[in-house]
């Protein structure tokens, strides 16, 4: 017997085939085109400046892109089909009809048809925002990032990358460290991408492709007052006395950003896109293709948002994405997810990944907060022990449109991660880029905590485990472990 040629259905998400199979037959669908050729990126490994990996990065998937893409949109043109492409993982976001389907599967050229479902942010039952005027405990000073400042180390000369609901860039924790400020004006190109380019009907207050940060939750100004948050203004009633009072980890570094969700709901083609402007920033209304600036880009991306596949996430949606980041020299931090205290609840891109350094959320007591998410992962089948580290993540304090406001989720976990892996490179710029030893470092350098609950075998001594990865990340160990060998340091108090 002859063998049988593949189905086409075989290349098409069985997720999108159901999904079709039940929508009107005159309503659009949507999915994320996956092409066969993909660049070879390991020649990135080879290279130790961080912007000549971001730009050896940009120039091969951009290349591959522009070789293989233009057969594949002509036909999508020809069907009248929208779309919109995508060069980090030579990939098309495609709306269409069902007919679209078959069509694309049956090309040798296209590796994979992905669905492209509406995502809701996982929100922990404890994350509602509580406005309040002060912190409920220092969950900055007790992983040791005030002791780090006074060595004369805030984050200085470091860029942090957050996607999520958007920012609001002109809160006072947030605007001096925008990248687009200086003070007098500002300049959102290369600093601001809006992924969001059509609105679900609903009100939202940021419109679509927004023209500067806005944010339409909440949520990821609150994620990024804990990595950058630097109020200065001393008429705050948040700040008694004024002056210099940070609620984020590196009240020195700078921030820029892309939106991912609307009003909490994002798609792999959001995230994806988000990614994409990461690695090579470009200007508002720019071409991605040509006009992205890898030099331009962050040293360490904040994620705290999920894909579940009972939403319809394929788990390798964002796998080769996520992969590509890396190999550009850019920490990618993701939150572990709410969907705990059960083990292999961590089971979501893109915090299942190798490739990202996926974070718990801990209490004011070094104690596992009860909705994060444990490992292993078993929903790709790989069993990787998860989460890699832990953080912060119960009641914290920061910054929120209009005011302050205390949340918990693992999504306020990660961007204490992210604020350390900033202080690392402000520390050591020498280590910008070189995605595994800052990694390294963190581990090492956390404060071990263990576990009786045995997920994935683990033994109570066990560390790592999958219950706290390494432990509660430690600032200052880490930052002593780091510079010691090079320098001694004398008190520079923080100062702006």
């Amino acid at each position: 017997i002859l063998p049988q040629p593949p189905r086409w259905q075989d290349k098409v998400d069985p997720w999108l085939l159901t999904a079709t199979t039940t929508a009107a037959e005159s309503e659009p669908i949507e999915f994320l085109l996956t092409l066969t050729a993909q660049a070879d990126l390991s020649g990135a490994a080879t290279l130790t400046d961080k912007a000549a990996k971001g730009r050896y990065v940009y120039e091969q998937l951009t290349a591959v892109a522009q070789q293989t893409q233009p057969p594949v949109i002509t036909r999508l043109q020809n069907l009248g089909a929208e779309y919109r492409p995508y060069w980090i993982s030579n990939m098309i976001w495609v709306r269409g009809d069902a007919s679209l389907l078959p069509e694309m599967a049956m090309r040798s050229d296209v590796a994979h048809l992905y669905a492209n479902p509406q995502i809701a942010l996982d929100v922990s039952e404890e994350d509602t925002a509580v406005s309040q005027s002060s912190a409920n405990w220092d969950n900055i000073g007790y992983v040791g990032a005030k002791t780090v400042w006074q060595m004369g180390i805030t984050g200085q000369g470091v860029v942090i990358g957050g996607q999520d609901t958007g920012y609001e860039w002109t809160h006072p924790a947030l605007q001096n460290s925008y990248r687009g400020w200086n003070g007098v004006t500002a300049v959102h190109d290369y600093n601001w991408h809006d992924a969001i380019h059509s609105d679900s009907g609903a009100t939202n207050p940021c419109g679509v492709n927004a023209p500067a940060p806005c944010d339409d939750y909440g949520h990821g100004t609150h994620t990024m007052g804990t990595m950058t948050g630097n109020d200065l203004n001393p008429a705050d009633p948040a700040w008694p006395g004024g002056a210099v009072n940070p609620v984020g980890m590196a009240p020195g570094a700078e921030w820029i950003a892309c939106r991912n969700m609307e009003q909490g709901v994002g798609t792999p083609a959001t995230y994806t896109e988000c990614y994409e402007w990461f690695i090579a920033p470009y200007p508002i209304g720019g071409n991605p293709l040509t006009d992205g600036d890898p030099a331009k880009a962050p040293h360490v991306i904040n994620n705290s948002w999920s894909c579940p596949s009972s939403e319809g996430c394929n788990p390798n949606s964002l796998l080769s994405v996520v992969q590509a980041v890396r190999a550009a020299g850019i920490v990618t931090v993701h939150s572990a997810g709410n969907s705990g205290p059960s083990c292999s609840t961590v089971n979501t891109p893109a915090a299942i990944y190798d490739e990202s350094f996926s974070v718990g959320a801990t209490d004011s007591g070094d104690n596992i907060a009860g909705f994060s998410s444990r490992g292993p992962v078993t929903v790709d089948g790989s069993n990787r022990p998860k989460p890699d580290i832990s953080a912060p993540g119960v009641s914290i304090y920061s910054a929120y449109p209009g005011g302050y406001a205390s949340l918990s989720g693992t999504s306020m976990a990660g961007p204490h991660v992210a604020g350390l892996v900033a202080l690392i490179i402000s520390a050591r710029p020498d280590l910008a880029g070189n995605v595994d030893a800052i990694e390294q470092i963190v581990q090492d350098t956390a404060v071990p905590l263990t576990t009786s609950q045995g997920c994935g075998g683990d033994a109570p001594d066990a560390v790592p485990n999958n219950m706290y990865g390494y432990g509660r990340i430690n600032a200052l160990q880490a930052i002593i472990d780091i510079t010691l060998p090079y320098q001694y340091y004398f008190p520079v108090f923080f100062k702006e």
